[in-house]
């Protein structure tokens, strides 16, 4: 049972439904850039993330993309929670940025326990609750931020305190669900006033703290 302790909601079942939930799940591997789910596939399980990244991603029917939310150790992947709770295949890409591992809870399992388990529902809604909190503000941001600042906001949070953020136009543009010649633009405005640097592959910040107050404009 120790990857029940890695979720905090799943540690408050009872040691019955927690054996109920090891003795039938399965730990899974599964190496980087791997899609692990996209449109039209039905998920078979619950899927816990013990290890690595997986990136949310949606595609729209012009082929522009949006990055919708990112799946970290310890979380669940909310998207396959509503296909499972709706019976429906999945109607976004979800992408291994790292090497993952993680826990497939069966459907007949998830439907037992959802059903009879006052914990697990805990467990399931609020997390489902959190993400969609989390997917009205990138609509928000989306509709109405300025692109400029939220490009500030994506390279700060990409640098994690580095100076080098390894990354393309085209990547950027995905994070922000925005045309990649939007994004060269104001890269290129960036580079002028001397906050970025540009090269292949790659943005050097020159000056963070310019980037932050236009973040926090």
């Amino acid at each position: 049972m120790q990857w029940i302790k890695r979720f905090e909601g799943l540690s408050a079942l009872e040691p019955a439904d927690q054996q109920r939930l090891t003795d039938n799940s399965s730990i899974m591997s599964v190496p980087k850039n791997t899609v692990i789910f996209g449109p039209g596939k039905t998920p078979n399980n619950l899927l816990l993330l013990l290890e690595g990244t997986v990136r949310v991603q949606q595609l729209s029917e012009k082929g522009r993309e949006i990055v919708l939310y990112r799946v970290r150790a310890g979380q669940s992947c909310v998207l396959t929670t509503a296909c499972l709770l709706a019976v429906e295949d999945y109607s976004a890409e979800g992408y291994a940025e790292t090497d993952v591992q993680a826990v497939g809870i069966p459907l007949k399992i998830f439907d037992e326990l959802v059903g009879r388990s006052s914990h697990f529902r805990q467990f399931v809604f609020s997390a489902y609750a959190s993400r969609i909190t989390e997917l009205f503000q990138i609509i928000e941001d989306v509709a109405f931020q300025r692109v400029d600042i939220r490009l500030a906001e994506k390279l700060l949070e990409l640098a994690q305190g580095c100076v080098d953020i390894p990354t393309t136009h085209k990547q950027l543009a995905v994070e922000l669900g925005t045309a990649r010649e939007v994004v060269s633009r104001q890269l290129a405005e960036f580079q002028r006033r001397e906050w970025v640097g540009l090269s292949r592959g790659k943005v050097r910040l020159l000056d963070a703290t310019a980037l932050e107050n236009l973040a926090h404009n």
